[in-house]
């Protein structure tokens, strides 16, 4: 199996994604890049290293000097990208997706993902074959990058106050997953004075247990707050641009939170203009509300999300599923900027992480999927729409419907063949209920 997209191609290992097309995206990026300097890393799993020399090859086939940051986050590469001032670069990476998949996530000058337009014209160069390939004596060259999360901790470190944590050595479980936040991650919290328990530190991509961090797949991270008596859980997907939070009694706060809590900690010091996609919760509205600050939401996609923060010059902005976008440190989700703002909250307002939890306007969101090919995606659609004849509909990113007090979501995977299907309610059986019978009709409507 094998998905190219306008964000970048994923795949299963030996089954669609081989060494030769790997070769043929990667000189397609070359070619984009004009032979210029493109950052390169990985999240650790096992079949990286095999994508990594076909990777590496395409460059230098089209004369680019790599910048070869071995294992590190996604985000560290973004940042590198800006740092190294690179003509793009490219994170070998398949997120949260099983360990069969592995993938390839591409990056602007800027240090952001691509955008649709910049994401067809690869697409078009990798079908024409029109690659700029050089001779012999215009080949690139790979040169090793020196402590790659160096520039990602300073930038980070930068955003809070660095004595003030220490003074409290807040006590931390770290979940890495032996993904690549196994690199940054312990790091940053030894930087902070973090007293830090390492789950999965080993960033090998071996994963312990199913790598999205989700609440089903967190219950050893719950049971290990308590059992150390941590202040805080924290949760990375296997390439660390998503965070999901774990409060000191072991419970799950989750990821829509991660971004609710760094806007309630970042506006008051920092107020402007708020940016989340349309899957996001409606928390981050109202603590944006709260604040006064102007909030907006674009279409589901960090690319989407970026380009509507630079367009109204936003302070802060992400995605719900626990991707916290600080333009101070770069365009791209970031778990670190995440944790880091947790911690500097929890030390300047001197409570638990229960209480501010709690503090925020409480609802629930449920997410759920199901398999869908994209030419059954309309049929979905048009049959919720239908279903839901009372609600107030908006259209572009899938379908959003709307009541006074709820919504549901339905919108296609840019990444896998899958339809998710959102919804949000005061209450968690409200919730559930409005998922579980948006699903019941989008399954009749795609079976």
């Amino acid at each position: 199996m094998r998905i190219l997209s306008i964000s970048g191609l994923r795949g299963h290992v030996g089954d669609g994604l081989d060494p030769e097309y790997v070769t043929r995206f990667a000189t397609a990026l070359g070619t984009m890049a004009g032979g210029g300097t493109v950052v390169l890393a990985r999240d650790g799993r096992a079949s990286g290293e095999m994508v990594r020399h076909a990777v590496v090859a395409g460059l230098i086939a089209t004369g680019c000097r790599v910048l070869d940051a071995g294992v590190a986050s996604t985000p560290t590469c973004g940042v590198l990208v800006h740092h190294h001032g690179a003509a793009g670069g490219l994170q070998i990476t398949a997120s949260h997706n099983p360990v069969e998949w592995n993938g390839l996530k591409p990056f602007t000058p800027q240090g952001s993902v691509f955008d649709t337009a910049t994401g067809e014209r690869l697409v078009g160069l990798l079908e024409s074959g029109t690659f700029g390939l050089q001779p012999w004596d215009g080949l690139g060259a790979l040169v090793t990058v020196e402590d790659p999360g160096g520039p990602h901790l300073e930038r980070v470190l930068a955003l809070v106050d660095v004595p003030v944590i220490r003074d409290r050595r807040p006590k931390v479980v770290l979940d890495c997953n032996r993904g690549s936040g196994g690199v940054l991650g312990p790091r940053l919290l030894e930087e902070l004075g973090c007293e830090v328990v390492v789950l999965g530190g080993e960033p090998d991509g071996c994963f312990e247990h199913t790598p999205e961090p989700v609440e089903a797949n967190l219950g050893g991270l719950c049971e290990a707050v308590k059992a150390h008596g941590a202040d805080v859980g924290f949760a990375q997907d296997p390439d660390a641009d998503r965070l999901a939070i774990v409060d000191e009694t072991g419970r799950y706060i989750g990821e829509e939170l991660t971004l609710a809590l760094a806007l309630d900690h970042v506006l008051p010091m920092r107020p402007g203009p708020v940016v989340v996609n349309g899957s996001t919760s409606r928390v981050t509205a109202d603590v944006a509300a709260k604040y006064d600050c102007p909030f907006h939401r674009s279409y589901v996609g960090e690319a989407n999300v970026v380009a509507k923060m630079q367009e109204v010059s936003a302070s802060i902005g992400g995605e719900g599923n626990g991707g916290v976008i600080e333009p101070g440190v770069g365009w791209v989700r970031d778990s670190f900027v995440g944790m880091a703002y947790v911690l500097d909250g929890l030390a300047k307002r001197r409570v638990r992480l229960s209480e501010w939890a709690d503090s925020l306007p409480a609802y629930t969101i449920v997410k759920d999927k199901l398999t869908c090919e994209r030419d059954r995606v309309g049929a979905a659609v048009d049959a919720l729409r239908s279903h839901y004849a009372d609600a107030t509909a908006a259209e572009g990113d899938g379908l959003r419907l709307d009541w006074s007090d709820r919504w549901v979501q339905v919108r296609a995977s840019n990444t896998e063949p899958i339809l998710r299907v959102i919804s949000e309610a005061p209450d968690a059986d409200a919730a559930r209920e409005l998922c579980n019978d948006a699903m019941a009709v989008v399954q009749d409507a795609v079976s």
